[in-house]
């Protein structure tokens, strides 16, 4: 049977946090929902992300064939996924899976995605982040909004919803493989005529994040000029 709801979950060496997660995703999902997939995409860790996955039946297990960036994954996980919705989170559940009922609400009410924000009510932010990491990332978004996405305050949250008909077409095109892959498939949906909610959300920071405040955010940067350019036959 095709499932209603499909969570994606991109995973980096992450099999310290990945058992965890994948229970307490599993454990909501069968209190809440009847038919359901989770997919784990492991973008070519070096540890034992894949043997962790696999000792979940309700899993379905994919790989990269060597680390080719969080943009990757998340798209092979969203266009291998059967849901009519299709929501991808981090490994870490650093917006708490529970949040998903608000992204679904909106999707019910006719919005092709619905984006997981940060930057619309703070005192949902449970557990901040560093202060300089927080200053970045507001500088970031405000570098964003005036280059190439206005309007949208948190581009960079790791909990985003889409119908499958919004899923296929935005990631059958988007093309960045890093961590600017948030905006193009923004980007995208705003080009193609995709309505966007922004809700906001619980969120945690964990203090293990593997984001480079530096190197990280110069990728991204990197990846704002690259969008218009390889998208250049819908500017």
């Amino acid at each position: 049977m095709k499932p209603y709801l499909s969570i994606v979950i991109p995973a980096y060496n992450e099999e310290k946090r990945l058992s965890n997660t994948l229970e307490i995703v599993i454990a909501y999902l069968g209190e809440n929902f009847s038919n359901w997939e989770i997919i784990v995409v492991d973008d070519g860790s070096e540890d034992a992300t894949a043997d962790v996955a696999k000792k979940f039946d309700e899993v379905i297990l994919l790989q990269q064939p060597r680390n080719l960036g969080k943009g990757a994954a998340v798209r092979k996980g969203m266009l291998e996924a059967k849901g009519d919705v299709r929501l991808f989170s981090d490994a870490d559940l650093s917006t708490p899976i529970y949040e998903m009922d608000k992204l679904l609400t909106s999707i019910n009410k006719g919005f092709d995605l619905a984006i997981g924000s940060r930057g619309l009510n703070y005192d949902l932010i449970k557990k901040h982040q560093p202060f300089y990491r927080e200053f970045m990332g507001k500088t970031f978004n405000k570098i964003v909004q005036a280059l190439i996405l206005s309007g949208i305050k948190d581009t960079q949250c790791g909990f985003k919803a889409f119908t499958e008909k919004s899923c296929m077409e935005i990631f059958t095109r988007s093309k960045i493989d890093g961590f600017g892959f948030d905006v193009e498939i923004l980007w995208l949906a705003r080009k193609l005529g995709f309505s966007i909610d922004e809700i906001p959300v619980e969120w945690y920071n964990d203090s293990r994040s593997r984001v480079n405040p530096i190197k990280d955010s110069y990728r991204m940067l990197v990846d704002i000029v690259k969008i218009k350019y390889v998208h250049r036959e819908l500017n």
